[in-house]
């Protein structure tokens, strides 16, 4: 097949994992114009329609997906081997997908990827903000980052983070409209922030954890997001009670804007592991992702990233 094929192909593939000619385009580093005439070319040559396209998407035709199937799997097996070649330079280099919650993201990756960088700039790493759980090998991740109780079986899992207790907190504001709840129970009466880690998921029920004694409390409020720093500011504005991770409303019980109430129902969570399919890291550069992200309990509390120690 002439060459041209292979990097319209490609780009082809591009456009289909990503399901958007304008995410594609960024992340080929192309126009979208020039992506959208590569993939016309394509289809005039193959005489055959490969992607189906209207105002809001982009989805693969059946003789599109056939194409993924059959050369999909060829072609991220030649990306792999070239990445591997990577090592003989002695400079890993080339770009490192993680999936992560927004707070992991935030909290761990920015400060320990961005000192990586410094020391390696050949190395890219792209950060997809993703609440819910998703198939990283499906969706093209080199690696996620989950709690470790999150993790599917058969993949490797590195923690990158302690144990992280959950809080419930809610502003002074709010609280001396409502009085604190005093067991699990009287959640329901209050109005509370929810998080939706899907849009074709349910809403979050919070866990809760006194003793032997598990709960499951599914609860209502004014507000739902997809991720957790709306839903803190939304706690601040005085608009209900909030779940999230101690370490996030730490800073702000200590300045007094939010409370915690039923902090013996709090439970602690596995701390944030680093998970990626294989039993090693596929590339040199995941590697070292892989050891930037790892957590050593001494170091890391000694580091200075006031998000991650202290939580235990």
């Amino acid at each position: 097949m002439p060459g041209e094929n292979f990097r319209d192909i490609q780009a082809f593939l591009a456009v289909a994992r990503e399901r958007s000619f304008t995410r594609a385009a960024a992340r080929l580093g192309v126009s979208q114009s020039a992506l959208s005439h590569t993939i016309r070319a394509l289809e005039a040559r193959l005489g055959l329609r490969l992607l189906t396209r209207t105002t809001r998407s982009v989805s693969p035709t059946e003789a599109g997906e056939r194409l993924i199937e059959s050369v999909g799997p060829r072609f991220e097996a030649i990306s792999s081997e070239l990445a591997d070649f990577e090592a003989l330079r002695g400079k890993p280099a080339g770009t490192v997908r993680i999936s992560a919650p927004d707070f992991a993201a935030n909290t761990i990756l920015w400060p320990r990827l961005s000192r990586l960088r410094q020391t390696c700039p050949d190395i890219k790493l792209e950060v997809a903000i993703e609440p819910g759980l998703i198939d990283i090998v499906a969706e093209h991740f080199d690696a996620g980052v989950r709690f470790g109780d999150q993790i599917a079986r058969g993949m490797t899992a590195v923690r990158i983070s302690p144990d992280i207790r959950m809080t419930i907190v809610g502003a002074p504001s709010y609280l001396e409209r409502c009085p604190p709840p005093r067991m699990p129970s009287d959640l329901t009466a209050h109005d509370c922030i929810n998080m939706r880690f899907s849009m074709r998921g349910d809403v979050y029920a919070w866990a809760l954890r006194k003793g032997n004694q598990n709960l499951r409390v599914r609860v209502e409020g004014p507000w739902t997001f997809n991720c957790i720093y709306p839903v803190i500011e939304a706690a601040l504005a005085g608009s209900g009670l909030a779940y999230m991770p101690e370490m996030l409303a730490r800073p702000h019980v200590q300045s007094g804007r939010l409370r915690p109430v039923l902090k013996d129902w709090c439970p602690t969570f596995p701390g944030l592991h680093l998970y990626f399919a294989s039993r090693h890291p596929s590339s040199p550069a995941l590697s070292l992702v892989v050891e930037a992200l790892r957590y050593h309990h001494q170091s890391d509390a000694q580091s200075g990233e006031p998000a991650i120690h202290g939580l235990m």
